[in-house]
């Protein structure tokens, strides 16, 4: 219950200081780019603004999917964070879109650069704001496992990325190279293009229940065999939404064992998975070993 709280409160945190730092961003480089006209700055005055947008939709599926499960959620709420991530995508293919357009007019006549320092200034400002963010949503992914913040981490490493490339590009225009500006506009539309559906195929991932890395479902096994009166583990199925894993396995037993001891097999099994994959919530089947099916028999079709 403790971690649980510990879970919600950092989840809380870490959308909250990604709005912060966008809508900051976005203030700091709009006027930048109003007083120096670059196409550079421009890109990443559209991505602040789309990461505003999907910073705030992702406070909401975060709030959201903090919510305990009920009557029609018997499973929780946790897949509005995969449903932000889709939404994260979107916005984000939808900047990289806006950018390239720009970025590809500029090739052709590219206007001159106003007020460079001011726009250096602010990207500096940019990269230590995103490093800052960057740093606190490493912890909480770690911690909490968040599909969402992993979304979200995701995008501003790629403003990272843009933000550098926007100072590199502002410091060549400033001396000379013009179109420099643009051409690092096009690269990095390409690299929030790559990103958005990055994003997007882990959302997917996740709505589609995809099954959990082979290496982690192999030792979640491995501890149900363990366990002293086990025979054997059959039909791992695992899932993921928000920060839980979904777990169930079918336990092999002696036939003549009595339901009661059973029971407490199948409670040891679970507390095993659970004492090293905190986050797993473990349904344990038991069957008599005489009625488990042979092994080409146990996959479902």
């Amino acid at each position: 219950m403790k971690a649980d709280l510990r879970h919600a409160r950092l989840l809380r945190r870490a959308s909250a200081a990604a709005l912060a730092t966008a809508l900051l961003l976005t203030l700091a480089k709009a006027v930048a780019w109003w007083l120096s006209g670059s196409v550079s700055l421009l890109a990443g005055l559209t991505d602040s603004l789309l990461d505003s947008a999907a910073s705030l939709l992702n406070l909401i599926a975060v709030h959201y999917a903090l919510r305990p499960a009920d009557d029609d959620h018997r499973y929780g709420h946790g897949k509005a964070e995969a449903l932000a991530g889709l939404g994260q995508a979107l916005f984000i293919a939808a900047s990289a879109v806006l950018v390239g357009l720009q970025a590809i007019e500029h090739l052709h006549t590219p206007p001159p650069l106003g007020a460079p320092t001011l726009g250096i200034a602010v990207m500096l400002l940019s990269l230590l704001m995103t490093g800052a963010l960057l740093v606190f949503q490493r912890h909480v992914v770690k911690v909490t496992g968040s599909t969402a913040i992993r979304a979200d981490s995701l995008h501003y490493r790629s403003d990272l990325l843009l933000n550098s490339s926007i100072l590199v590009a502002l410091v060549l225009a400033a001396y000379g190279w013009p179109q420099a500006d643009a051409f690092f506009g096009l690269g990095i539309a390409v690299y929030i293009l790559w990103s958005a559906l990055s994003i997007a195929r882990e959302a997917v991932s996740v709505l589609m229940d995809e099954e959990l890395p082979v290496e982690i479902g192999q030792r979640m096994e491995q501890l149900a065999r363990g366990v002293p009166g086990v025979l054997g583990v059959h039909d791992l199925r695992t899932r993921i939404s928000g920060t839980h894993w979904f777990v169930q396995l079918h336990l092999e037993l002696p036939n003549e064992l009595p339901l009661v001891h059973a029971h407490s097999l199948c409670v040891d099994a679970e507390q095993a998975i659970r004492d090293e994959f905190p986050r797993a919530e473990v349904l344990v089947h038991a069957d008599p070993v005489e009625v488990v099916p042979p092994p080409d028999k146990l996959e479902t079709p």
